[in-house]
């Protein structure tokens, strides 16, 4: 899809240019800017509001970028954890995209987990190993 190509990749440059220092400083600076024209325009109404709609359309069209990259960044490291799960022996290959399960799928899994944790914490404090795999 070349829509869907070309905003990923706007996305990640603008994402990636964004979180630069020299942008931050920028935009410091064009507050600083602001501020200092306040007594010039007698800090009116039209003043703040030039501000105010400035910050408010870079912060709305931010909050799009900045989730595509969040998005991005979340399926990537699940991939890469899919794979380590399948390239793990003994690894539960059940496991695998768990992202993808419904919330009360998922509380089951998180339940077997912290029960296995409790239990080597268990383990732990009467001077036990805490390593290996619980099944047979």
């Amino acid at each position: 899809m070349p829509t869907s190509n070309w905003y990923s990749r706007f996305a990640k440059a603008t994402a990636h240019f964004c979180g630069r220092p020299r942008v931050f400083t920028l935009a410091v600076a064009v507050i600083l800017v602001w501020l200092l024209t306040g007594p010039l325009f007698g800090f009116s109404d039209t003043w703040q509001l030039v501000i105010n709609t400035g910050t408010t359309i870079i912060t709305f069209l931010m909050v799009f970028l900045i989730q595509n990259t969040q998005n991005r960044d979340t399926e990537a490291i699940q991939v890469k954890l899919d794979e380590l799960i399948r390239a793990t022996r003994g690894a539960h290959n059940a496991l695998l995209d768990l992202e993808e399960l419904e919330q009360d799928q998922l509380d089951a899994f998180r339940g077997r987990y912290q029960a296995l944790a409790a239990g080597a914490r268990s383990e732990l404090t009467r001077g036990e190993q805490d390593t290996g795999t619980p099944e047979p």
